[in-house]
């Protein structure tokens, strides 16, 4: 199916619209093309068969106006020679030359117009085919671009995300070894009556000590006078 249906279509046509509106700006641009460059060989073969047309009837009048020519000649000879018979017959024939002529000059003027106007669609045609090839070269050089900078930051992201995921691993077998390092020592190990004793000392000395600081800070936080 056509994109446009009928000359006027493309001329009138905005690309930029077309192209938002499309799932498949590329495949888009270039079906836009095909049509394009299809409606101008159309167009451009209907021209050539107005030239043809329009040579034709040039020669018709031309042709006309030379039996004109010779009609109103051979009627000024007949009066000359007094035969107004003559002339009056001469005349007639050249009154249908005349017409005749008349309309051929009638055709040749809406050809010449209808040929005006195919040379205006081609150039319309022509300059929305150039502006259509010029905005494909832009959809696929920036499609390539963008596919090409997806590429490279989607592998930028799983090299970091990987290397994220294998420092955490390091320092978490880091910490299992160090913690490893630490229950060795503590195991078949129970505790004697001097370490059962240093840490009653140990907890002694820390409640006291809580203690004092509680004193002080309650000092500096008691409003004077109390």
């Amino acid at each position: 199916m056509g994109i446009f249906s009928r000359l006027a279509d493309i001329v009138n046509s905005n690309i930029n619209a077309i192209l938002d509106r499309a799932e498949d700006p590329e495949k888009i641009i270039r079906l836009i093309i095909q049509e394009m460059e299809d409606t101008l060989v159309e167009v451009r073969s209907t021209a050539v068969r107005t030239i043809a047309e329009k040579k034709e009837l040039e020669r018709r009048i031309e042709t006309l106006r030379r039996e004109e020519g010779e009609w109103q000649r051979k009627a000024e000879f007949a009066l000359f020679k007094e035969r107004e018979d003559l002339a009056k017959a001469a005349l007639l024939a050249k009154s249908r030359i005349t017409e005749s002529l008349k309309s051929a000059e009638r055709q040749f003027a809406q050809v010449e117009e209808a040929l005006q106007k195919q040379n205006e669609d081609i150039q319309k045609l022509e300059a929305k085919l150039k502006d259509a090839k010029a905005r494909e070269k832009t959809i696929v050089t920036r499609q390539k671009s963008a596919a090409a900078r997806l590429k490279v930051r989607t592998k930028l992201y799983d090299e970091r995300i990987g290397d994220a995921f294998a420092r955490f691993e390091q320092v978490e077998r880091a910490l299992d070894e160090l913690e490893g390092k630490v229950e060795v020592f503590d195991l078949g190990r129970k505790k004697t009556l001097t370490d059962e004793l240093s840490e009653l000392e140990a907890n002694s000395a820390v409640e006291e000590e809580l203690a004092e600081l509680k004193r002080r800070l309650g000092n500096r936080l008691r409003p004077q006078g109390a």
